[in-house]
């Protein structure tokens, strides 16, 4: 430790300060604020502030250092039992949680909230809580009110005023998500240029949909719980998400809406929320083919917004797949004069060596006008080609034809395909009635159906008004697939269905929190530099126990790793001693709730 000095318009202010590691790089953090000289000889009736100041310093670092050196002994009886009802082993984990949760600002935003409606209980307590259960011990919120008491700090709320907070937080949906984009954007870099938007379903256990008509139910904006498609093909009512996310992979904002509602016309309205509260103008929209309707395209051809949309050959005009699958006319970029025949890419073996792993691409402008707002659009529509990815498509498809066989061969009943990627695709039902006896029921491989599906492997389709190069804008569309993540997360992982709550406020702020949830964890796994995977993550956090040594300390109680030694590191402090006494315990949960200057990059 050292003294520090800061020079302000009183005069010299003094600190005692000391270095650590942090974030991969030394730093230093204030240990005491001694104050103004003035301040010091007046406080410690002392002639020479500064001497007192040195002999203060020298006392603590002599403190320190015997406190290292020394053995500390925990007095355990084999004949007193332990007390009766008080927990012993604590979850820390959390508390690199409660790091991020504090550095996006929740708590200032808890007590906006609370001030603004006269919520008289602890709300940062609460939606903490339900953070920090979320993604340590996904369940009820009953069941997330009982495990809470296993953290280190224990809460002080009952349960029935979580349901209460839950009513609350429903009204600020789009606000909070507002100020979680602009706090976040001080705690990591968003890069929002590009903004990847997807929908999913979320399921209920229960048997009948809401008693609301879809027209009401847009009208109010509530997710109204409706039977619709779900590629889980649950029969239950489900709700459904929006979702945006940035180029970095952090999540943006969500929408909810009635379960049966097509999910192209949702795209819009978030997007001009986007707009309006979070202030977001430029960016490049990228959706799938689900997603890529004519109107979303024009609304992101007008201003500073383009879009970049995969679009299904299948669903094409005739022509237009004739010109998508022509084998001639492919090239390998822009400026490359030559082109070339996709037969001919294996003609031997070292040309199918060569060629395995290169992507061929052949271009054509469509253009057309937009009559709402006045305006001409041109857009280039880009197929790709590669055999990697062809051979990825056949191999899929004989598995699935190995599954058709084995259904057919076992007697299986429910032939009926269900979905696009069902492997029952390929079975054909045939009828036959011979001179008016009963039906005969005969199953076969459609071998005209598996021939149509081959004719496409392999290619793949995309469309955007940018003009830039091609390869810039398949990169780009390559990020798609980490939205696809993060509803697996939400779903697999955090368990945020299926949805017991019957109040579609509730509903609403248990999918808030499920997305900060989101928010918080995938900041947590970029804070580490993306080096470890969310699931790594959660199981370790999940297991960062410490047990409680009389009232002297806390001893660790889970496995030391590589994982743990890069969360204290980047977190700045360490739990892993062979024990941590009480007061250096206060002093990591104080930490936690500090906020920094520094910005994470990714």
């Amino acid at each position: 430790m050292r003294l520090k000095h800061n020079k302000t318009a009183k005069g010299e202010c003094y600190y005692i300060i000391r270095s650590v590691y942090k974030n991969g790089k030394n730093t230093s953090e204030i240990v005491e604020k001694l104050g103004y000289p003035d301040e010091i000889k007046e406080k410690h009736k002392c002639t020479d502030p500064y001497q007192w100041m040195a002999d203060y310093l020298a006392k603590m670092n002599e403190a320190e250092e015997l406190e290292k050196k020394i053995k500390i002994l925990v007095p355990y009886s084999r004949t007193d039992l332990i007390e009766k009802g008080e927990t012993q082993c604590f979850n820390i984990g959390y508390l690199f949680l409660q790091q991020i949760y504090y550095q996006l600002k929740l708590d200032l935003i808890c007590n906006r909230i609370s001030k603004e409606y006269g919520f008289q209980y602890d709300l940062n307590e609460i939606l903490s809580r339900l953070v920090y259960g979320r993604i340590l011990y996904p369940a009820s919120k009953l069941s997330t009110y009982r495990q809470s008491q296993e953290l280190l700090e224990t809460p002080s709320f009952e349960y029935h005023q979580i349901v209460r907070a839950l009513s609350v937080i429903s009204k600020e949906f789009y606000p909070i998500q507002a100020e979680l984009y602009k706090n976040s954007a001080e705690v990591i870099e968003r890069k929002t240029g590009v903004l990847y938007y997807d929908c999913t379903n979320f399921f209920f256990e229960i048997e009948a949909e809401d008693n609301i008509s879809n027209e009401e139910a847009d009208r109010q904006d509530i997710a109204a719980r409706k039977y619709g498609y779900s590629k889980q093909h649950q029969p239950s009512p489900i709700v459904e998400m929006g979702m945006f996310m940035d180029y970095s992979g952090i999540p943006l904002a969500i929408c909810l809406n009635r379960g049966n509602k097509n999910e192209q016309p949702t795209l819009i309205p978030l997007e001009k929320k986007l707009m309006e509260d979070f202030e977001l103008s430029k960016f490049v929209v990228c959706t799938d083919s689900g997603l890529s309707s004519e109107e979303n395209k024009l609304y992101n051809n007008f201003g500073n917004r383009s879009f970049i949309t995969t679009v299904s050959i299948k669903k094409m005009k005739k022509e237009d797949m004739e010109w998508c699958l022509n084998p001639t006319g492919w090239k390998l970029s822009k400026d490359d004069e030559h082109t070339y025949d996709i037969r001919e890419l294996e003609k031997t073996e070292e040309d199918r060596i060569k060629n395995r792993d290169r992507i061929f691409y052949k271009e054509k402008y469509i253009e057309g006008y937009d009559e709402k707002r006045d305006i001409p659009i041109k857009y280039s529509r880009i197929i790709t080609f590669s055999l990697k990815y062809r051979d990825y498509l056949a191999a899929k498809r004989e598995g699935q034809i190995d599954r058709a066989l084995k259904a057919m061969a076992s007697g299986e009943k429910a032939v009926e395909a269900i979905n696009p990627q069902d492997y029952r695709r390929f079975i054909q039902k045939t009828a036959r009635d011979s001179k008016g006896k009963k039906v005969q029921i005969s199953y076969n491989l459609n071998k005209k159906a598996i021939a149509e599906e081959a004719r496409f492997d392999g290619f793949y389709a995309t469309e955007t008004n940018l003009v830039d190069d091609v390869a810039s804008v398949l990169n780009v569309a390559k990020g798609r697939w980490e939205i696809e993540e993060s509803f697996r997360i939400m779903k697999s992982d955090f368990h945020s269905r299926p949805v017991y709550l019957s109040r579609n406020d509730r509903i609403k702020a248990h999918f808030l929190t499920c997305f900060i949830s989101l928010l918080v964890m995938r900041i947590l796994e970029k804070k580490l530099g993306g080096e470890y995977t969310c699931g790594t993550i959660l199981d370790t956090i999940r297991n960062m126990k410490m047990t409680k040594a009389k009232d002297i300390g806390y001893i660790p109680s889970y496995t030391r790793s590589d994982v743990t030694d890069a969360l204290h590191e980047k977190a700045g402090f360490r739990t892993d001693y062979e024990i941590t006494k009480t007061k250096a315990m206060k002093g990591i949960i104080r930490k936690t709730r500090q906020r920094t200057n520094e910005k994470i990059k990714c």
